[in-house]
């Protein structure tokens, strides 16, 4: 049986709550600022990754430049692919579906928006609980759906999920307009 957009939303929504609530309890002294579901082009099962300021310090050091570089870079997070003991199995939901790029071109394109409603429906069922936080805490971090090179999709997407001021910073800085685009 091919696992409906309710199956695989329920299924992102556990995997990635149990993973984003490791990662808050075995990190309680970062303050994060970002967390990601991040998927690939063909739309697979996500991985989560994550960026605090004291990774961010760590890993940018004194330069303020290589701050910007990294600041909402998924791959260079010391906390990619965290929580993969949640978030592989159900990978398995995803292929059982049909693929994205073996479909005819509409029909993969109904497919990949299927596929990434049901990781923004479950980010933002995962909010309304509070898993990010509340009140001022809330403004504090974006929660996103990320597809690689996909700004324009991304922060819209970021835009849906935060509360503007959440969302602020991440949406300047991935824009098509900001300055930090053309240094990456």
């Amino acid at each position: 049986m091919i696992p409906t957009e309710a199956d695989l939303t329920e299924a992102v929504y556990r995997a990635t709550r149990a993973a984003v609530s490791d990662l808050f309890r075995e990190y309680p002294e970062h303050d994060f600022y970002y967390c990601a579901l991040v998927t690939p082009g063909e739309a697979f099962g996500p991985s989560l990754s994550a960026w605090s300021t004291q990774a961010l310090a760590t890993a940018a050091g004194e330069s303020a430049a290589e701050a910007d570089m990294l600041r909402w870079s998924y791959a260079d997070s010391p906390f990619c692919t965290y929580g993969e003991r949640h978030l592989a199995p159900i990978r398995s939901l995803f292929d059982a579906r049909p693929q994205v790029f073996e479909l005819p071109d509409d029909e993969g394109d109904v497919e990949f928006e299927l596929r990434l409603r049901a990781m923004v429906t479950a980010m933002a069922r995962l909010d309304a609980e509070g898993l990010f936080g509340g009140g001022e805490q809330r403004l504090s971090i974006v929660a996103v759906v990320e597809v690689p090179g996909d700004d324009a999709e991304n922060t819209a997407r970021a835009r849906a999920l935060n509360p503007p001021a959440a969302a602020a910073a991440y949406v300047a800085d991935n824009s098509p307009a900001s300055p930090l685009r053309s240094s990456r």
